[in-house]
């Protein structure tokens, strides 16, 4: 279940992408899984080709080790054979006789020249030694160190050779101790048992030879195996060493091989050397050729981090391509959002832009058209509006004479203070005020300080009325003042603060016009009274009366409307709509005991 509401929140969220985000997504996916496919596919036929070729040449170079081995073993072979070709000499060290002074020394002779000529037949032998029956010694040396013969009879790698059934041998590595010198080192010794005519024991040829000599690898070969860190070992049937690669190239020094012996020849459980094994033909030694797979995997890891890098660069390559595709598919769709939401707003601006001429770009030649035309028809609409008051307007004034008008309250209110009626004098004094703001406007702006002179004559006259029972509060700066403001709007908000608010005749009603500049520059003013407020759902009436104001900005004006009906809260709206924009207002804000707050957002013209 948790799985499946997983896949469903998944499904939802891409439904929710932006439609630039889906198609660039998709790109991405299109190519990127491709080339990740082939990538893996590339990096795992590489690794496994490398890997293959190591051991393919691993394969070749002990082939090569036992090649060279096999040479040896054969020549060695020879060598140590050689000194059966005297036969009489080899039976004579097998027979248990005393020999005189002469004969022993002429033994002695004998015994070097065989030695000498032997050493001869190899250039690498360094020393060469004869041990007897009676475990006399006989050496011949091109060294500068002589063999003492106690130490050497009693080390225990010749003990083994003694003991051992094999006719020619090869020894393990061992130390240089039973040198006079005490050198430090390790040689190997190559060897043959001797026996006499009666098939009974007559001593043993040992020669000792450094463990350099006994691969002779040409120098492509060495450079191929440092390459690959292979290193080779050699160890004969008694499972001891007798070469290893590192210590032959300073790697290790021959006494660390000495003391780690046989642990060289284990196998790594952990698996992480590729190990080839080999032997020469007579079967004397065995080749083991290892390869270290760190190294490889080095090599491997630089494959990888070629691989990752092409493939970044790609997806980057890719990535940009595709920003570029769905922002050429996207953006005409996004101009024609944005159009759509000015339209909705009231705001019927076409697309100008050029556009191409694909699906997209007929679209919007449409959408643009559709625009023209709608907004063709909301201007004849809203011009037949404005014609249609401007003609009520003028109507009405040319049904009234300022001037007749003016001389006729004029005439009033001398009549009046000849009888001593000073209070109706004024209030005929204050009406013809508020005429004269009103009619007299044709052709002038209107400002803030006008507006709020005509509301001040109407609080005047409706405190000779109401026996000053309205207080009117100001507070507006004097650059707000000189700012421009449609007519008729301080007016009947207070005139319904009055008629609405004002029902206790026992106290006075506080009536306050503020001006403040909003963040913007613009001019908010709020005209608040401290009167009756209203029930809930007044509150609600007149939130939907004002909120049809911008749907109804652009609606003719009912013919059979009642008269005396008034501008209104409404209609200060929606002319505050149709004048300045979607963008100002006015609202109300009941108080939170009682009074009201009308609220009125115009521009700093």
């Amino acid at each position: 279940m948790e799985h499946n509401s997983w896949i469903r929140k998944a499904v939802l969220m891409i439904k929710n992408m932006k439609f630039q985000n889906k198609l660039m997504a998709g790109y991405l996916l299109v190519c990127v899984i491709p080339l990740l496919s082939v990538s893996v596919i590339i990096f795992h036929q590489s690794t496994a080709g490398l890997e293959d070729s190591s051991q393919d040449f691993a394969a070749l170079y002990t082939s090569q080790i036992r090649t060279s081995l096999n040479e040896f073993m054969k020549e060695y072979d020879k060598v140590t054979k050689s000194v059966l070709v005297d036969n009489e000499f080899i039976y004579g060290l097998g027979e248990e006789k005393e020999r005189s002074m002469d004969e022993l020394v002429l033994q002695k002779v004998a015994i070097q020249r065989l030695l000498m000529r032997v050493a001869l037949l190899k250039p690498e032998m360094g020393t060469v030694m004869l041990i007897s029956r009676d475990n006399s010694v006989y050496q011949y040396t091109t060294a500068t160190s002589m063999v003492n013969e106690n130490a050497l009879l009693s080390q225990e790698w010749y003990k083994q050779l003694r003991s051992s059934d094999d006719t020619f041998f090869i020894s393990g590595l061992h130390d240089r101790s039973y040198y006079e010198a005490k050198e430090e080192g390790a040689v190997v010794t190559v060897g043959r048992v001797l026996f006499s005519s009666g098939g009974a024991y007559a001593g043993i040829l040992l020669i000792d030879l450094d463990p350099f000599t006994l691969l002779q690898l040409d120098h492509a070969f060495v450079l191929a195996r440092d390459k690959y860190g292979m290193r080779v070992i050699l160890s004969n049937r008694q499972g001891e060493i007798v070469y290893h690669s590192d210590a032959a190239s300073g790697r290790l020094s021959w006494k660390q091989v000495l003391e780690s012996g046989a642990d060289y020849l284990k196998d790594d459980a952990s698996n992480d050397r590729i190990i080839l094994s080999g032997s020469t033909q007579l079967g004397n030694l065995f080749i083991r050729t290892e390869i270290p797979r760190e190294l490889l995997l080095q090599k491997i890891n630089q494959i990888k981090g070629v691989t990752v890098i092409v493939i970044l660069t790609s997806i980057l390559v890719i990535t940009l391509i595709s920003l570029g595709l769905s922002y050429t598919i996207t953006k005409p769709i996004k101009a024609l959002r944005r159009s759509m939401k000015q339209a909705e707003a009231g705001q019927y601006m076409p697309i100008e832009k050029d556009q191409t001429h694909d699906e997209i770009g007929s679209l919007v030649h449409s959408y643009n058209k559709m625009i023209v035309t709608i907004r063709a028809l909301i201007e004849d609409v809203y011009i037949a509006e404005i014609k249609h008051r401007k003609a009520k307007f003028i109507a009405l004034q040319n049904q009234i004479n300022p001037h007749m008008l003016y001389n006729t309250l004029e005439s009033i209110r001398m009549k009046a203070l000849m009888k001593d009626d000073e209070e109706t004098a004024n209030m005929i004094k204050i009406l013809a005020r508020m005429f004269r703001l009103v009619l007299g406007k044709e052709g002038r702006q209107h400002s803030v300080k006008h507006e709020l002179e005509y509301t001040t004559n109407y609080v005047q006259l409706q405190n000779i009325r109401f026996d000053n029972k309205f207080r009117l509060d100001i507070r507006i700066a004097e650059e707000m003042l000189q700012c421009s403001i449609i007519p008729l709007v301080f007016q009947p908000i207070v005139e319904n603060s009055i008629n609405h608010g004002f029902q206790d005749y026992g106290r006075t009603m506080n009536i306050e016009i503020e001006g403040v500049w909003t963040e913007d520059e613009e001019i908010l003013i709020r005209i608040t009274d401290d009167g009756v407020g209203m029930t809930l759902d007044k509150q609600e009436e007149l939130h939907a009366l004002l909120g049809g104001a911008d749907s109804d900005k652009y609606k003719l004006e009912k013919m059979d409307e009642p008269e005396g009906k008034g501008l209104g809260l409404k209609n200060i709206a929606e002319r505050i709509k149709l004048h300045y924009g979607e963008r100002y207002y006015l609202s109300i804000h009941p108080g939170v005991e009682n009074g009201t707050t009308v609220e009125i957002l115009i521009p700093k013209i």
